[in-house]
């Protein structure tokens, strides 16, 4: 059984929490896609972790956890993070990095940090973690997969050269900043290879015989639909495929044999970073929703930034559930809205005097005003309800408007940021 969580919005659903907990039943979680350019919450009886390159399967002992051929690897990133989890009392997990990865490079960051520079006020927002020039180089065909690390060293110092070529080119021409060296770039690379080499494995024949041997195996989506390449909120969007789709090619397993796409949503929207955000809401209103967020209110697991906020939006999950293949819907933080005497709801969106419940492209999401309806609040406290039928009636109602709304069962229900604060529920 394959089962992937995905993002239906602009990340920050609350995936880590959802991944943790299914993690207890599985053999096997994979990071497929992205960097360490967003984090995954979680908590659990071993304290509360920001995981950015781990797989959030690493707190379970029995479980294989798997850094795909998708992910933007920062070894040095990778190096501290497992330190870190590690000395808050996890066992050492067990982990697996594909030998296909790719690595962040040291001009990776530093082109995007220069790049966000040179275009000042046009600046993507980005987390200056190098992942846009790292799937540039991938897609250039000059990038460093891990098992290159293990090549003679003429083979990389040759191609060290031809890259450096290329890099200091711009670096000097259009960045007029200092040039980088080979042996700066080769020095590096020997500390990546001392770093991956206890975990390096032929990630893709493990995978396959998992495949085969029906494991359960989870795959681990990182942001969400909207922020994808293609079908997101372009350009103000990540460098990698945020789809379950993209799973099956980020870890190197049949496409054929995701059984399941569990989407997570949370119960408001929120955002960090630039790009449109329909529903967003600001001022004091904003503020509160924010510090009352998430687990430790709304601030960015990576950046520390705080998030924007919002109402939820039933036009970009209906289309973020859509874009992903949804089988079941999660929903997180619905124990953050106990607090409103009414709850507004995005419904549809205004464009040009026309209104719509189909997710548009990014020119006109620009135009977009939400259509909003309002619900009454449940005014309680629902943390430390475990069946679907004790929570207030209203709240049920919430629940079910939305998914009417977005067309697909709202199965997981999380009511606090606890791993085991959770309702399913058969829709």
């Amino acid at each position: 059984m394959v089962k992937a969580i995905v993002g239906a919005n602009w990340g920050d659903e609350g995936k880590g929490k959802i991944t943790d907990m299914l993690a207890a039943e599985s053999d096997v979680v994979i990071r497929f896609q992205g960097g360490a350019n967003a984090g995954h919450t979680i908590i659990n009886k071993f304290g509360r972790f920001a995981l950015h390159l781990l797989p959030s399967g690493v707190c379970h002992q029995h479980t294989v956890n798997i850094i795909g051929n998708g992910v933007a690897l920062d070894l040095f990133k990778f190096e501290k993070e497992l330190a870190d989890v590690v000395a808050q009392g996890v066992p050492t997990p067990k982990i697996l990095i594909s030998e296909r990865a790719q690595l962040i490079m040291p001009y990776h960051v530093l082109f995007d940090v220069y790049e966000e520079e040179r275009l000042g006020g046009a600046a993507f927002g980005s987390t200056k973690s190098g992942i846009a020039p790292f799937y540039s180089d991938k897609y250039s065909k000059i990038g460093f997969q891990v098992n290159e690390l293990f090549a003679d060293e003429d083979y990389l110092r040759n191609k060290i050269r031809k890259v450096l070529d290329i890099k200091n080119t711009l670096i000097k021409h259009l960045y007029n900043k200092p040039e980088i060296s080979e042996q700066e770039i080769f020095d590096y690379l020997m500390k990546c290879k001392e770093i991956v080499t206890p975990y390096v494995a032929n990630t893709f024949e493990l995978l396959q015989r998992a495949v085969r041997e029906n494991k359960n195996i989870l795959l681990e989506g990182q942001l969400g639909s909207l922020k994808d390449t293609d079908f997101g909120i372009y350009p103000m969007v990540t460098s990698s495929s945020t789809l379950a789709g993209y799973g099956a090619v980020g870890a190197g397993i049949p496409s054929r044999a995701i059984n399941e796409v569990i989407t997570v949503t949370k119960a408001y929207s929120s955002a960090v970073g630039a790009g449109e955000f329909v529903s967003e809401i600001f001022g004091d209103e904003a503020d509160e929703l924010r510090k009352r967020g998430g687990d430790k209110g709304e601030f960015g697991a990576t950046t520390g930034r705080p998030r924007r906020v919002g109402w939820f939006d039933c036009v970009a999950t209906r289309y973020g559930c859509m874009a992903q293949g949804t089988t079941k819907v999660a929903m997180t933080c619905l124990d953050v809205l106990g607090y409103l005497d009414e709850i507004p709801v995005c419904v549809g969106y205004e464009i040009d005097g026309k209104i719509t419940n189909e997710f548009p492209v990014t020119h006109l999401l620009s135009k977009a005003k939400p259509v909003l309806q309002v619900l009454p609040g449940w005014k309680e406290n629902v943390r430390g309800i475990t069946s679907y039928e004790e929570l207030p009636e209203n709240c049920r109602n919430y629940i079910e408007f939305i998914e009417g709304q977005i067309g697909f069962p709202i199965d997981i229900v999380s009511n606090g940021p606890g791993r085991d604060e959770v309702i399913y529920r058969e829709s």
